[in-house]
């Protein structure tokens, strides 16, 4: 028992952290709503890590604590006038925007946090336990399966009604151009690419800076301002 408090202290502290966020921020602030779905997979993977349903629970917490440092630390940026990554900078400045509607903040919130800093995490994690991707795979795995159930919650919570069965309606557009089972195989790809570029220097750092580029450039279509 007290190697598991150990494990999962650090997922309660992030816990932590999103809850006191989700207390200060407006709700129909942009990155409130992506926050409380952030919060709600962390909380289902703290619940997870207690109940012992991980294989590897020090790799998983390892994970998951590495991943939610990322999105923390952009919030951080944020909050110090200072610039987030790329990927997170079209959610921080459409943040109040009255023509993005709630599901394309949370589905921003998602992209940045998948497309950019899950592949990061992963390799964040592999250098804190000395292991490969390969040994993680179960544990990625795993979390991206709760965050796809976890999407199909979301855009049935935050649907904005009946009028989005309608083809004509541009958010089905914007529903229909992004996946996360894509974006989850095309981050493991990436997570192993970094992986082998970690001793490659300037080839390294413009992998990843090309990576947030695009993922930002994706976040920027899903917060296209839409009529009501």
């Amino acid at each position: 028992m007290v190697q598991l408090e150990h494990l999962t202290a650090p997922v309660d502290a992030v816990v932590a952290r999103m809850r006191a966020l989700d207390t200060a921020l407006p709700a129909r602030d942009g990155v409130a709503v992506f926050n409380r779905v952030y919060l709600a997979v962390t909380e289902e993977i703290d619940r997870r890590l207690d109940t012992g349903e991980f294989p590897d629970p020090r790799a998983a917490a390892a994970l998951d604590v590495r991943f939610a440092e990322r999105y923390l630390a952009a919030v951080d940026a944020a909050a110090a006038d200072r610039r987030p990554p790329a990927c997170w900078r079209p959610l921080f400045q459409l943040r109040r925007h009255p023509g993005v509607r709630p599901l394309q903040f949370a589905l921003a919130g998602i992209n940045a946090h998948i497309g950019h800093d899950l592949a990061l995490a992963v390799v964040d994690a592999c250098r804190t336990l000395g292991c490969e991707p390969a040994d993680l795979e179960d544990e990625f795995d795993r979390v991206g399966d709760l965050l796809v159930s976890l999407e199909e919650r979301i855009r049935e919570d935050l649907m904005p009604g009946p009028d989005l069965l309608q083809i004509a309606d541009p958010l089905t557009h914007l529903l229909g151009s992004w996946s996360l089972e894509r974006a989850r195989d095309a981050t493991w790809a990436a997570a192993r690419a970094l992986w082998a570029l970690r001793h490659c220097g300037d080839v390294a750092e413009e992998f990843t800076e090309r990576l947030d580029a695009a993922v930002g450039f994706a976040g920027r279509m899903l917060l296209t301002p839409l009529p009501d």
